[in-house]
């Protein structure tokens, strides 16, 4: 099969014919006795005509296959990629447009990919227990999976709704940690029971405009199963220190019967004695730490004078009081208020705060009181952030994991809610939040 003339090669063929024809008739003219300023108008208006009346079958196919392309472009524009051109040609014409047929032919495949794996990624993020939020900076909600629909709205749709509008319908302890925009973990009092949530922030730019990503996990079942490994940690530790103890114990006593009986060992029996005292002694400073905790009594809540709680603490550990404090009285009992900040400065120094950026901040409002404890430590991995408020659970090589917990209790005990989050520049900020007496239940 012959190859096809290109357009290039046509339209110098029609003007090459064109030359011809203008030239040759002129000569033919002349033999006739025409004049040959009329002879040559004559040939080269005919010429014209000729090159114009050819140009024709060169140029119509050229325009139409291009009008055709065109509108098969805006339909790419406007994300249609279901037009397909037909053509006979075998010339660069067809090449074209079959070029343009492959190219929409990948276009829809690429689309239809994409589609599934949007449609796979939609159903993997509804069925997530965690809640995601999408909103963009006008705090327009963009995106919500069913668990983020179910957490703030009972279910109902809230895209497009703004965190403004629906956040008064939430609880205001979740209410207040999403407004904060700050990772932590959050608890909040749901009816009879207390909920403890992860909350992370992420900001991103889409289309040129500042995004923020909201994810909410729910703790309260993980922190439950995690107490009960804790549980089972802590009773294997405490049979194992029991059982270090009351074994020598035992064979002391043996040994102790067994001297009593002879008088010249009076200085082995003393011995005996003293070995058994130690143990016991061991015994005693082991279970006082756990003893506390198990047996925190009901909070015994009374006016406080701000200052007299400050004057009182400041002997015991160094911290900067940030503000001035509220002129409304405190409400609670000072005796475990006093033990759960000075559980928190003590583990701010432990994690390297001094007692410059080991800070102080109290203020009330007419919902509650708020004492908060901000460092400048190491702060908290993510994984230890989740499981910081757990009974025993220490990272400290000699810790027994007894500090935040008992300030969990605490709070818990006076209808109030203790939050975590690390700080943007480093360290971490702990919020210890009371309810005034008519609040609580």
């Amino acid at each position: 099969m012959s190859k096809p003339f290109s357009l290039e090669g046509r339209i110098a063929a029609v003007s090459l014919l064109a030359a011809v024809v203008g030239t040759s008739i002129p000569f033919a003219l002349l033999q006739f006795g025409i004049d040959t300023r009329l002879a040559w108008a004559a040939g080269l208006l005919l010429a014209l005509v000729i090159i114009l009346f050819l140009l024709r079958f060169v140029t119509v196919p050229l325009t139409r296959t291009l009008s055709a392309l065109e509108g098969g472009l805006l339909n790419f524009r406007d994300g249609d990629f279901s037009v397909s051109l037909t053509t006979k040609r075998s010339d660069q014409l067809g090449q074209l447009t079959r070029l343009y047929n492959e190219v929409g032919e990948i276009l829809r495949r690429e689309r239809a990919h994409i589609y599934q794996r949007e449609l796979l990624l939609d159903t993997v993020i509804q069925s997530s227990p965690q809640a995601l939020l999408l909103v963009d900076q006008a705090d327009h909600i963009i995106y919500a999976n069913s668990s983020a629909r179910h957490l703030l709205n009972c279910g109902k749709p809230i895209q497009g709704l703004t965190l403004e509008r629906i956040l008064p319908n939430c609880p205001q302890g979740l209410a207040d940690a999403i407004t904060a925009q700050q990772d932590g973990l959050f608890s909040y009092s749901d009816g009879d029971s207390t909920r403890s949530l992860h909350i992370g922030n992420s900001t991103f730019v889409l289309n040129a405009q500042k995004h923020r990503l909201i994810v909410i996990r729910e703790m309260t079942r993980e922190l439950t199963r995690a107490e009960v490994q804790v549980w089972k940690k802590v009773i294997r530790l405490i049979s194992h220190e029991l059982n270090n103890s009351l074994a020598p114990i035992s064979s002391m006593a043996h040994s102790g019967k067994l001297l009593i009986q002879q008088p010249d060992k009076a200085a082995a029996l003393e011995k005996v004695f003293d070995v058994i005292a130690e143990r016991c002694q061991h015994l005693t400073e082991f279970t006082q730490g756990y003893a506390r905790f198990a047996k925190l009594p009901a909070p015994s809540c009374e006016t406080v004078q701000w200052h007299q709680l400050i004057d009182r603490i400041a002997p015991l550990h160094q911290f900067t009081l940030r503000g001035d404090l509220p002129s409304r009285p405190g409400y609670f009992d000072p005796v475990q208020i006093e033990q759960a900040l000075l559980n928190l400065f003590k583990n701010a120094a432990e994690a390297g705060s001094d007692r410059e950026h080991t800070e102080l901040q109290i203020s009330a409002d007419n919902s509650g009181q708020e004492l908060v404890v901000r460092d400048r430590g190491c702060g908290m991995s993510e994984k230890v952030l989740q499981q910081a408020l757990l009974p025993f659970y220490s990272t400290k090589p000699q810790g027994v994991g007894l500090g935040l917990a008992l300030c969990r209790e605490i709070v818990d005990a006076h209808g109030g809610q203790i939050q975590l989050q690390n700080r943007p520049d480093g360290g971490l900020q702990i919020s210890l939040w009371l309810p005034w007496p008519k609040l609580i239940d």
